[in-house]
């Protein structure tokens, strides 16, 4: 992963539009993912394979739980200029009304959001991400963690206050996680595959 910062302004602090500017002309491989933590652009390589078929496995499950007029993303841009963040994660799920011309909303438009960690960048996803969203008000954070202490574990984070979300549930893989309304969906960890 690399990352650059944007230059921070007169007042000395990085001006959010700047910062967004800076990420929009941002070339990077394709495949890659560009993001803006804590003020800082990176670039994340292109996912594993393993990454992807766990993503995938979610997102099917998603779409047989959600009202018709939500959609379920993989590369919508949330925003949250309070931390200086603009995240891709690899699904959030957000009313279709929330959309509107571009290519990202604010982090709070999401109803979920699930990030599946990178060997690289897992830190990002576990603690930098998570205080992002639930800055946001994201209302439910699906954390899916094959690189945990080498046990595998789907956390899920709501009743986002202060900055800090509340463990809701924790399963290592294999075991079923429950999403709670507006979702009512088990989802069975043991389908993911390991790295």
């Amino acid at each position: 992963m690399s990352a650059l910062a944007a230059e921070p302004g007169a007042s000395g602090n990085t001006d959010w539009d700047e910062l967004v500017r800076v990420w929009e002309e941002t070339d990077a491989p394709e495949g890659s993912k560009v993001e803006i933590v804590e003020g800082i652009v990176t670039v994340s390589p292109p996912p594993s394979e393993e990454h992807n078929d766990t993503a995938e496995l979610v997102q099917r499950r998603l779409y047989t739980a959600i009202p018709d007029d939500w959609g379920v993303y993989q590369t919508l841009g949330l925003t949250c200029p309070e931390t200086g963040g603009l995240f891709i994660p690899d699904l959030c799920v957000v009313p279709r009304a929330a959309l509107r011309r571009g290519t990202r909303v604010h982090g709070g438009e999401a109803e979920l959001v699930v990030e599946v960690t990178s060997k690289s960048n897992a830190n990002h996803d576990r603690i930098k991400k998570a205080h992002g969203y639930a800055v946001a008000g994201v209302p439910l954070y699906l954390l899916l963690d094959a690189w945990q202490s080498g046990r595998p574990t789907a956390t899920l984070y709501g009743e986002p206050q202060n900055g800090t979300f509340r463990v809701l549930e924790s399963v290592e893989y294999g075991e079923e996680l429950t999403l709670p309304a507006p979702f009512k969906l088990g989802i069975d960890t043991g389908a993911f595959p390991l790295s």
